[in-house]
């Protein structure tokens, strides 16, 4: 056992590699019975390439041992950030979405000749419609329109129902609220960020992920002229939390280009009623990105986020007073030995026995493909 300041690292495993294979973007879930389900894209040559599929794996035994990877989309574009939510009911939605570049992109970014020869072949299969109906047909920096999705499943992750698109998009999908409902805060588009155009929205399932329906918006673009040259800084990969009945917490990623040391870190802003009205974003004082945010059977609220500084890692910060401050001089550092800034994306679930257990993908070794990674936990009381 390692002890981290206010944590205790119990232990930290790999739990699936895909051999030659990049894996990236996870989220964890756990069924009403105690069964993990991790969620991420895989099967990928690389960080950017036209080949992700989303894909899970599962445990019956508090993560001790997984299984081997299930498929749950392979659609013609490139399937990327994995999100899970998984209802009291038993109900699992998954969220993801599509994105496709330009031909010329896309082999632009080979860094074999066998790989460049593998898109080719793939890309030929790519055609116009597969394009329309899982992206769009806007092109923005030789990228197509993102396709916003979430597909259900009511038999423990057997089987799926059809995808069904989603007003916005997050790495880590949507939440359930006290009230039942569904609740999505995410990008609205990726067109516009040099404009300045567009929102975070979220937006509300009442059906446990059928249909879905926007009901707020959040700034997107902070107040910062002259800092980000042609107003390029934005908040994305946002998450939210319900602190207490109606009233929610959401954080979310700060992007710049080019980006400037101590400028990553966590904006948040908050709803009082359900997720329709909410605060201006404030910056916080967590260097990371993106957030993952939940709260403990004891009140306290966690946030997970990769670390993509030296030394690289995961990190996590606890807050003991629903939010509006956080304890980031006591920052848990629940690994830091990660070879490159290629990494994050932790989400965490705790255990019936109040451990927690956080996923994330990272290299194990340097110059090899990244791996899913989980790190079981325990804050301290």
């Amino acid at each position: 056992m390692n002890q981290e300041r206010n944590a205790t690292i119990l232990s930290s495993q790999t739990i699936c590699t895909q051999a030659g294979r990049y894996i990236g973007w996870p989220t964890i879930g756990k069924m009403p019975d105690g069964t993990l389900l991790a969620v991420f894209s895989g099967d990928r040559d690389a960080h950017v390439d036209p080949f992700g599929k989303t894909m899970f794996v599962r445990s019956t035994d508090n993560g001790q041992t997984w299984s081997e990877p299930e498929l749950i989309n392979d659609t013609p574009l490139d399937d990327r950030d994995a999100g899970i939510c998984v209802c009291r009911d038993g109900t699992v939605v998954v969220s993801w979405f599509t994105s496709h570049y330009t031909d010329e992109t896309y082999l632009a970014m080979c860094r074999t000749e066998e790989e460049k020869v593998r898109r080719q072949a793939y890309l030929r299969d790519v055609n116009p419609a597969d394009i329309r109906q899982w992206a769009g047909e806007s092109l923005e920096n030789g990228r197509y329109r993102l396709g916003h999705w979430v597909r259900r499943s009511t038999d423990g992750a057997r089987t799926w129902e059809a995808p069904v698109r989603v007003p916005p998009t997050a790495p880590h999908g949507p939440v359930e609220l006290s009230d039942g409902r569904l609740l999505f805060v995410g990008i609205e588009t990726n067109q516009g960020r040099l404009e300045r155009q567009g929102h975070l929205l979220s937006a509300e399932s009442r059906d446990q992920g059928k249909t879905w329906a926007t009901i707020g918006r959040i700034r997107m673009f902070p107040d910062y002229p002259g800092d980000a040259p042609n107003g390029y800084a934005y908040f994305c990969e946002p998450h939210v939390v319900e602190v207490a009945p109606g009233r929610l917490l959401a954080m979310a990623r700060y992007e710049e280009r080019p980006g400037a040391p101590g400028r990553g870190r966590l904006w948040q802003f908050a709803s009082d009623d359900g997720g329709h009205t909410w605060t201006d974003p404030r910056e916080t004082q967590i260097l990371g990105k993106p957030p993952h945010l939940i709260a403990l059977r004891d009140g306290r609220l966690l946030v997970t986020y990769g670390y993509r500084y030296n030394p690289f890692g995961q990190r996590a910060c606890m807050s003991m007073d629903g939010g509006k401050t956080w304890a980031y001089d006591r920052e848990i550092i629940l690994r830091d030995d990660a070879p490159s800034g290629d990494l994050g994306y932790p989400a965490s679930v705790e255990l019936d026995d109040g451990t927690i257990l956080t996923v994330y993908y990272q290299q194990e070794r340097a110059g090899e493909k990244t791996c899913l990674m989980t790190t079981r936990w325990q804050p301290e009381v």
